[in-house]
Order: C-alpha cells, then sequence, then structure tokens
C-alpha cells in the first residue's frame, strides 16, 4: 500500500444546499475541507416544482476549479429523482423536484396492479409517494417520457456531464423501488407488470467502480490536468454517510441527520416480512453487500421550514430557549406525510398539537422544543422497532450528519432511546464519498478499516442518556392515542 497522502473531491448534493469538498487521505491520515459551498434552490414553475440541475453543475465546476488538482472525483446526493435524455443525450427539461404534488394517488394506482404487499416482498422498500417507481408511473403519459432513450439518477446525471460516460450506481438505485434487495440486481417482474421499461437505465455501477474520465472541456473549464478519474461512490448520500458511521463491531444503530432523519440498522441481508412494511422499514443497499435497514423520519426539514418562516433568527439563541421549554409537553408525528409540502410549518404544527389535544407550543422556543421532542421520539421508535423486526440488537446509537450540531437533539435521543449517542462525524457522507474513492486507489483497506480511520481522525461526542425511559415512553403511546 502506497505510503502517499492522495486528494479525492467529493461533490455532496443535499436538498437544500451542494459542496464540494476535498479529502486528503494517507494511510493513517483523513483530513477533510470545504472548496466551496452553494445553494440548491428548487424553482416552481407553472408545470411544478423542478431542480435547478444546471445551477447544480454550475456549482459542481465552481467548486472543482477551487479544491484544486485532485486524483479522483465522485458525486453523491439525495435519492429518487432524475433526469431523462433523449437519443442524442440531451436533457429533456428539469428534473423534477420530489416534492412536487404528480405523485398524488399515484400509489393506488400502482397496487391496483401491483400489490403493496407484493410490491414490498419483491423489493423491500417503503411506502413513500414519492418512490422512483411512482414517479415514472405519474410520467407514463408525458410526451417527454414518450421521447426519452435514457434515465439517470441525479449522480449519474452529474457523473455523465462530466465524463460522457452512463451508469446507474447501484445504492441510488436501490431508491427506485424497482430493485431486488436479495439479488442486488433490477426486479424484471415488477418493472414488467408496472409497463416500465428497465432499458431506461444505464448499466449499474458498484462503489467504487470506475465511472470515466473527465472531459477535455472539464478539464479546460475547472484548470485540472488530466487525467482525472471519476469513481462511482455510494451515490444515495445516505449510503455514503453510513458507509461514515464510525462503529466497531455489529451492535450499533445509526441516524443520519440533516433534512431528514435515516434511522436504522446495516444487516447483511434484507427484512421483508408483512410487519417490516407495516412499520414502514425499508430496505437499501449499502457498501460490501450490505443492507440499510431503516425508517425515513422528516428530520430537520421541519425546524428548517420553521426558521425560514420566522426569518432566520439565530439558531443558537433559539435552541437554548428551547433547551429550557418544558420537555414533551406536545409532540407531533415527525413520519406525518402532512409537513412533507413546504410552507406554514409553524402553523402546521400547532394544528397537529391542537387536533390531537395537547397543548399548542406557541412561541418560537416552544414549537422548536416540540419539534426536537418529537424528532427525538421518532429516533427512539424506529432503533426500537428495527431492532425487534431485525433480530439485531444494538449497544449505541450513532448519529452523523448535521444534526450533530444540534447538542439539544443529540442528548435529548440518548435520553429518549436510554442509549448512549455518539455524534459525528458531521460531513459524513462527504467522508464516505471520499473514502470509497480512497479505498477505489488502495489507500485504505474494508468497510472496518474506513470506519476505525474515521475513529482515529475525526472528533467525535459522546451523549450519555439521562435518567429513565419511562416519560418517553408514556408520549410515545400518548401520541399512537393509547
Amino acid at each position: 500500500m502506497s505510503a502517499a497522502v492522495k486528494s479525492y473531491a467529493a461533490v455532496d448534493l443535499g436538498a437544500s444546499s451542494g459542496r464540494v469538498m476535498v479529502g486528503r487521505v494517507g494511510p493513517d491520515s483523513l483530513e477533510l475541507s470545504e472548496a466551496h459551498r452553494f445553494a440548491n434552490r428548487p424553482v416552481r414553475v407553472p408545470e411544478g416544482l423542478r431542480w435547478d440541475v444546471l445551477g447544480l453543475y454550475a456549482g459542481v465546476l465552481e467548486g472543482l476549479r477551487a479544491a484544486g488538482q485532485v486524483d479522483s472525483v465522485g458525486i453523491d446526493s439525495w435519492a429518487v429523482d432524475y433526469g431523462l435524455l433523449d437519443a442524442d443525450g440531451a436533457l429533456l427539461g428539469n428534473p423534477v423536484h420530489y416534492r412536487d404534488a404528480r405523485t398524488e394517488g399515484v400509489a393506488e394506482k400502482v397496487w391496483a396492479t401491483v400489490p403493496a404487499g407484493e410490491l414490498y416482498a419483491a423489493t423491500g422498500l417503503q411506502y413513500a409517494p414519492f418512490n422512483t417507481l411512482y414517479q415514472l408511473t405519474a410520467a407514463r403519459s408525458t410526451t417527454q417520457l414518450a421521447q426519452a432513450r435514457r434515465l439517470l439518477l441525479m449522480p449519474d446525471l452529474l457523473t455523465y456531464w462530466l465524463t460522457g460516460e452512463q451508469g446507474t450506481e447501484l445504492t441510488n438505485a436501490s431508491t427506485t423501488q424497482l430493485i431486488d434487495p436479495r439479488t442486488r440486481d433490477w426486479s424484471h417482474d415488477i418493472a414488467s407488470r408496472l409497463g416500465i421499461d428497465l432499458d431506461l437505465f444505464a448499466p449499474l455501477r458498484r462503489p467504487g467502480d470506475p465511472a470515466g474520465l473527465l472531459r477535455e472541456e472539464v478539464l479546460e473549464e475547472t484548470g485540472l490536468s488530466g487525467p482525472v478519474p471519476v469513481t462511482a461512490v455510494g451515490s444515495h448520500d445516505t449510503a455514503s454517510a453510513v458507509a461514515a458511521v464510525p462503529a466497531s463491531g455489529e451492535r450499533f444503530a445509526y441516524i443520519c441527520t440533516g433534512t431528514w432523519s435515516l434511522a436504522g440498522l446495516e444487516l447483511d441481508a434484507p427484512v421483508l416480512t408483512e410487519e417490516s412494511r407495516a412499520a414502514n422499514f425499508t430496505n437499501e443497499l449499502g457498501l460490501d453487500g450490505t443492507v440499510r435497514y431503516l425508517r425515513n423520519i422528516m428530520g430537520l426539514w421541519l425546524l428548517q421550514e420553521c426558521v425560514r418562516a420566522w426569518g432566520d433568527p439565530d439558531l443558537g439563541a433559539l435552541l437554548l430557549e428551547a433547551s429550557k421549554a418544558p420537555a414533551l409537553r406536545s409532540v407531533v408525528d415527525a413520519g406525518d406525510a402532512a409537513f412533507l409540502a413546504p410552507g406554514r410549518m409553524p402553523e402546521r404544527i400547532a394544528e397537529a398539537c391542537r387536533v390531537s389535544g395537547q397543548p399548542v407550543p406557541e412561541s418560537p422556543a416552544e414549537v422548536t422544543r416540540c419539534i426536537l421532542d418529537s424528532l427525538a421520539l421518532a429516533h427512539r421508535k424506529a432503533v426500537q422497532d428495527a431492532q425487534r423486526l431485525a433480530g439485531h440488537a444494538v449497544d449505541v446509537v450513532y448519529v452523523v450528519g448535521g444534526g450533530t450540531r444540534n447538542a439539544l437533539l443529540c442528548q435529548l435521543t440518548a435520553d429518549a432511546c436510554g442509549l448512549p449517542v455518539v455524534a459525528g462525524p458531521t460531513e459524513a457522507a462527504a467522508l464516505g464519498n471520499v473514502l470509497v474513492q480512497a479505498r477505489a486507489h488502495g489507500l485504505v483497506g474494508d468497510l472496518a478499516g474506513m470506519r476505525r480511520l474515521l475513529v482515529r481522525t475525526q472528533p467525535l461526542t459522546r451523549y450519555e442518556p439521562r435518567g429513565g425511559t419511562e416519560r418517553w415512553r408514556v408520549a410515545q403511546d400518548r401520541l399512537a392515542g393509547d
């Protein structure tokens, strides 16, 4: 193994911002720095909510220019959304945003052909109205889909523009509800029954596979000297984030926090039972044959929307006031699809409390405390349910991603779960992205080796649970109407 330190550019695109990070990796070193950060603002046009994919691509190019010479580039992003290309490889319109209303009522049409239980048994994916399967069903009669000759998921679309080569990375493909998690290949039966042409998809790639070289035009625009390879990483940002969970052994749960909270376990095989489906757990694919068995929770989106409605007050001061507010006075279901759309979030949370007969939070601090208590409660239930459904006990919960900056949320999660919480790293998706590239180039070993390097090099904070969990159980029962 080479002792040289190498540099890797991690393009990490979230639902509200994008960033290009540079990771410098050696056999016993791992440093991450930010080269460029840019906004990701969807645009509402007459036909619906769309991603500004050209703005994102411009941000990627500017980030690569700021990153300087690197040994490889990898891209990860949010899941399910895609761009359609025509026969000449040109993009047919801006990609539709997963929060667009076009999939309302579509699931029932799909289930009329493939019942929900059969769909879960075949694909292992929890119901979410924006899954790619439902998006494609909603688009079935459109001119755009009729003209399309290729579908590329968001990271694969940007990779194509960088390299001119097309592929479909597996961890992200597993969020389409068209992959069989047992075979780690397409579910041809499901696609055939629903009239979805799998030839639209480019060949599957695995994390670590080569994804092409930066095109000459890209080298010229970014000032980089070629050849610069692009490496397939866990291109679903949660796959990259879970790869960067600094765990040892198998008895751990994780919560990837940000706009969403993804809470669950890392398993060797999917859990495809009807009980698992009813509990709304998903089986997404991870590195090295692993399965990310998790539940999607609305996450810090609730707080982000409230802060936006309040005119962006100082978040530190708001969290300090929230820490002093009465605990568990009111809670809402943080997984409720009623909170999915943007706008009027403080009023919608207040209304949910009113309808459920709980005290209505009024001040920003009270609403914030309601949100954080509700998220901790959702984390508790997800961790408990995952252990029960998978028969897999845990001793510790790892929190990674943007929520690690929220000490109150981390402490409340430890209290609610009755387990120690280890928080960090914050830039987990970017670190997982970097480490997969480094592994592909021989600098680090297997997944366990990647995690040992993270433990040695990244700052981590441990939160011990305070008191018993009885009050959290009572709040959970109250929310369930028991």
